[in-house]
Parts: C-alpha cells; sequence; structure tokens
C-alpha cells in the first residue's frame, strides 16, 4: 500500500513538472514571437503612443506670367497651437494669447482648456506675433511656421487668379483648377512625450520637411491686364456703367492675355465686401449671395445678347454655303417685314441700296436677315452647331457658362431673323471670342486658355500644357473674306473709332437692348482685332448698362483702340525690359 502511495505521488510530481516545462516553453514562445517576429511591430505602435505629429505647411507654387512675373506668392506666418496635457500655467497662457491673437478669452479659455492631443488657436499669424509668442516659452504652446497666399498686385485679374483659403486650398479661378499642382506636401513635427503626454525634455524632434508646390506658368501678360484693367475702369467711369469686361487674346493659340471682369475685388481681402458709403454689411445668405456676385467672372460665367458682333457669323455661315458673296446687292428701306413682324434697321430712314460689303461696314440689320433666310433654318442651325457654339470653349476656369438658343424645333422665320443678327439667345463672351478667332484665323477653333506649364522647385519643366484644337471649320477663303470685310468696318463703317494709325485692324460694334425690352437698358461691345490680314490678337470690350450715349461704335471702340494703340507696338518688341518702360512711359 506505501509503495502504491510513493509511486502515485511521484506521478503527480511528474505531471506538475511537465505542466510546468509545457507552460514555460509556450511562455518562452510566445516570449520570443513578440520579441523576435512582432517586436518590430509592439516598437512602432509603443512609439506612436509616444509621439506626438505637428504638421507643416507646404509652400504653395507660385503664380507667374507669361514673362515670368510674380503674380500669386506667399508670404510666411504662423500657426499657433496648444497641446493640453503640456501647460503648466494655463491662466497666463489664456492671458498672453488673448493679448497677442487679440481674440476673446471664452474663445482662448475654451481651446486651452479642451483635453485633446492638439488644438489649433489661429492659424495666418504674422510672423513677428509668431516671434513674440514663441519668445513667452509658454510649455504646451507651439508655434509651427505656415504659409499664407500674397497677391502683389491686389485686384488686378482678381477673377482669374482666384484666392485660397483658410488651408491654402484654392476657391475660386486659377487656384481652384491648378489646385493640385500648385498644392506641395506638407512636413510634419514628431516629439516624444511621456505616459501623461508631456513632452520629454531634451528629447530629440523629428522632422519630416514638406515638399513646395510647382510653380504655373500662365499666359497673361500683367503688363497688358493691368492697362486693360485701367481702361475698363475709365469706360465704367465715363459711361456710368454698372459694369466692364474685356479679353485679349492671340487667336492662333488661345492663349489669353488679359481678362477683365470689372469691378474686380481685392484679392487680399476677398471677404470684404465693397458697400457704399453708409451701407449696412449683409449678413447669412445675403452675404455669401453678395460675396459669390463680386467674385463672379462676367467674361465666362455669364451669357449676354452678343448683338451686331454675331452678325460675323452670320457672315462667315453664308460665305460658306455660297448664299452670299461680298458684292452682292441689297436694300434697306430702314426695316424688313418676316411675317407679320416688322423688324426695324439701327438706321430707321434705311440705308437704301448697298451691296454685302456695305450692309456689314453699315452694321444692316435687313442685309443679314435676309442673309439667315437665305440661309434657313436647318442650315443656321447646322452652322451654329458647327462653329462649336453649342458647346462650351473649355477655357481653364471654373464656372463657364452654356449658350442659351432656341430648339431647333421652334425655331420660325422671326427667330432666324433675330438670331441673324444676334438677338434672342446668348453666349459668354469668352465663347464670341473663341469663336470670331476660329473665323479670321483660316478655320481653326482653339482653345482659350491661361496655364502654359509647371514649374518644378529645382527649376526644371514638370508639364506643359497642351489644348484641343479643331481645324478646317471655315474654308480659308471665307477667312481672307471676313478679314477684308471687317477691315472695312473699321476703316469706312461702324467700327471707324477702333482705327489705329499704323495698323491694320478689323473688327465689328454692337448695341444690343438687355431683356426685359424697353427697360432702357444697353450693352454697348466692340470687337477688334490685328493684324487684320494676319491676326495676331483679338480683343473684346464689353460695356453693360452704360448711361447716356450707349452706341458700341462711339463708346466701346474707343476703349480697343487706345488698347492696340499700347499692345500693338508692345506686341511687336522682343526685349521685355524696353516693353516694360514702353508701356510705363505710355
Amino acid at each position: 500500500m506505501l509503495e502504491r502511495n510513493k509511486t502515485r505521488h511521484h506521478g503527480k510530481i511528474f505531471v506538475f513538472f511537465m505542466l510546468v516545462l509545457l507552460c514555460t516553453f509556450i511562455l518562452t514562445g510566445r516570449l520570443g514571437y513578440l520579441m523576435i517576429i512582432k517586436g518590430e511591430y509592439y516598437s512602432e505602435v509603443a512609439r506612436q503612443l509616444h509621439e506626438r505629429e505637428r504638421h507643416i505647411k507646404a509652400a504653395r507654387g507660385r503664380i507667374l506670367d507669361r514673362n515670368g512675373v510674380v503674380i500669386a506668392d506667399n508670404r510666411a506666418v504662423c500657426t499657433v497651437s496648444v497641446i493640453h496635457n503640456q501647460i503648466e500655467n494655463p491662466e497666463e497662457v489664456i492671458r498672453v494669447l488673448c493679448a497677442e491673437l487679440s481674440l476673446p478669452e471664452e474663445t482662448v479659455r475654451a481651446r486651452v482648456e479642451k483635453r485633446s492631443s492638439i488644438e489649433k488657436i489661429k492659424s495666418n499669424v504674422d510672423k513677428e506675433i509668431g516671434d513674440r509668442i514663441r519668445n513667452y516659452n509658454l510649455p504646451g504652446v507651439k508655434v509651427d511656421e505656415d504659409y499664407k497666399r500674397y497677391y502683389p498686385y491686389n485686384e488686378v485679374a482678381s477673377k482669374v487668379l482666384g484666392f485660397t483659403g483658410a488651408d491654402n486650398q484654392g476657391i475660386i479661378g486659377l487656384e481652384v483648377i491648378y489646385d493640385e499642382e500648385l498644392q506641395g506636401t506638407p512636413g510634419t513635427i514628431l516629439t516624444m512625450t511621456d505616459a501623461a503626454g508631456v513632452e520629454v525634455e531634451n528629447a530629440v524632434e523629428n522632422r519630416i520637411e514638406p515638399l513646395k508646390g510647382n510653380d504655373l506658368q500662365i499666359s497673361m501678360d500683367m503688363n497688358i491686364q493691368e492697362y486693360a484693367t485701367q481702361l475698363a475702369y475709365q469706360a465704367m467711369a465715363n459711361n456710368e456703367a454698372d459694369r466692364v469686361s474685356i479679353i485679349v487674346m492671340n487667336p492662333q493659340n488661345g492663349e489669353l492675355y488679359a481678362m477683365v471682369d470689372v469691378p474686380e475685388f481685392q484679392l487680399n481681402s476677398p471677404y470684404e465686401l465693397d458697400l457704399e458709403v453708409g451701407a449696412e454689411t449683409p449678413t447669412g445668405e445675403a452675404y455669401q449671395d453678395a460675396l459669390n456676385s463680386m467674385w463672379r467672372n462676367g467674361c465666362i460665367n455669364d451669357t449676354y445678347e452678343p448683338g451686331s458682333t454675331f452678325k460675323i457669323i452670320t457672315t462667315a455661315a453664308g460665305l460658306e454655303e455660297g448664299v452670299v458673296s461680298p458684292e452682292d446687292s441689297f436694300y434697306c428701306p430702314g426695316y424688313i417685314m418676316v411675317e407679320d413682324r416688322r423688324i426695324r434697321c439701327h438706321k430707321t430712314t434705311g440705308h437704301g441700296s448697298e451691296t454685302f460689303t456695305q450692309g456689314i461696314m453699315n452694321s444692316c440689320n435687313p442685309v443679314f436677315i435676309t442673309v439667315g433666310g437665305r440661309l434657313g433654318v436647318d442650315r443656321y442651325v447646322y452652322y451654329f452647331e458647327h462653329f462649336g457654339l453649342l458647346d462650351k470653349t473649355g477655357v481653364d476656369l471654373p464656372g463657364e457658362a452654356g449658350t442659351i438658343m432656341h430648339r431647333a424645333e421652334n425655331m420660325g422665320p422671326v427667330e432666324l431673323a433675330t438670331v441673324s443678327f444676334g438677338q434672342s439667345f446668348q453666349i459668354t463672351p469668352i465663347q464670341l471670342v473663341t469663336t470670331v478667332s476660329m473665323i479670321i484665323n483660316g478655320g481653326d477653333r482653339v482653345t482659350p486658355h491661361f496655364a502654359m506649364r509647371t514649374i518644378a522647385p529645382d527649376g526644371s519643366v514638370a508639364e506643359e500644357f497642351a489644348y484641343e484644337v479643331q481645324s478646317g471649320l471655315v474654308s480659308e477663303d471665307t477667312s481672307e473674306t471676313v478679314q477684308y470685310l471687317l477691315e472695312q468696318v473699321v476703316s469706312e463703317g461702324t467700327g471707324r473709332n477702333g482705327y489705329v494709325e499704323g495698323f491694320s485692324v478689323g473688327g465689328k460694334t454692337a448695341t444690343s437692348q438687355t431683356l426685359p425690352r424697353g427697360s432702357g437698358k444697353y450693352i454697348a461691345s466692340f470687337i477688334g482685332f490685328a493684324p487684320a490680314d494676319e491676326p495676331e490678337v483679338i480683343a473684346l470690350v464689353v460695356i453693360h448698362n452704360p448711361k447716356g450715349v450707349y452706341y458700341g461704335g462711339t463708346i466701346a471702340a474707343p476703349v480697343v483702340r487706345q488698347l492696340f494703340e499700347n499692345i500693338l507696338p508692345y506686341l511687336e518688341g522682343t526685349d521685355y525690359n524696353e516693353q516694360q518702360a514702353f508701356l510705363s512711359e505710355t
């Protein structure tokens, strides 16, 4: 019995020993797994638990004009933040930040006392103020370098360039269209903390430096842009107009030299409304609506009835179809009957007998209504579509509006008549410039654009932009004939005020009444190009609701003349410094 008990006891010891051995083996294996196989993973987890990350904004790429002039840049600013666990004296922190940042105490206190990993107090803080806050050496207060967009020309080209938000993201204009190219890659600051979240004293701070965004070089020429802006404001003041738009483009390749839509706004303070003295600042939705209206670029976002400038399109369609020639004879008694409608000419006494060449020189409505009637609805609609007028131009700016046109099935003789001389439908100014460019450049419909290339931080070209061209939309013969006819308009017709001494200029005037008819509001415009036989520049001026005289030939054509008198010699020059000196003198 005793021997049997001893054997049983030894067996238990053996089992216990084996269990201990097995557990030891399992624990050793688990420990080895954690230390060897998963060691790197858990080390990283531990590091992350004791590491605090702060972002460093990357400098946004600059925007340069075609000559390399910087028109959108960056200024060094700071972002001030607090880390709750690291603050030793909350009241002192609140007092300093309120005083230096001009913030209300309740705002600062709420953020200082908030238990979060990091809390932003204010961004876009002037560097001088940021440096002062940093010199207080307040535990838990972080002052990090940052960048704020800066526009050295302020309101010039505001509706083209656009601006950025608090996080340096594009809001409108080129800034939003090319946001991806301009945005850099943010960096980070990594600091070590203890279990309570307090930074370890004398610990090494790791930095991952940000990468600057690419620069964007555009086709705008700031000399031309500034001068066009000056002329637009003068035209608005002289005619007490609501708004004035100017587009200047190379009709051969679509490069936009200038785009103006005054009144413009202050790029460095884009949320400040330009209110009349004594007017109250709107609030809520009314404030946002006012901002949207102020930022709106009428050259591309708004449509209008082009009036007689559209007779260029009717001319091209008629020549292409062979229903009219420059020598064809017409008779204008001052009106024309279309069904039961009496549609008058701007010269109510009539032009009498005239050729088609004289008809376009006189901007005679009955002549163009006749040409439209010869084309007929189907063929006119065909050319309207063929010339690209129902498509957007593809300009590299946001919010381009589309053409508003009758459906073919709803067009009768009266609608055809009014469309033929540029009324009862609407297009954008950029659409008119693009379509007329196609007609006078030999038949190539180019894509209007600003962006030419992006440039990497090391100065190399990152990307060259290419744009679609549709060729052969009108024949060379038609293009040359239209060039000749429009040169006659300027040399001897209604566009005489657009004539420039020493240069051959082609162009067309327009005066259209805004809707509703009888409102007494008009749009005066003139589109001109030079040289007439080999166009290198085209310009459109649109004056909205002028007071007093409202004829395009009287108030819009002189603006193009002044523009061309200065920029045509400038564009002929090759030395940039000489060009700048020339424009500064003029």
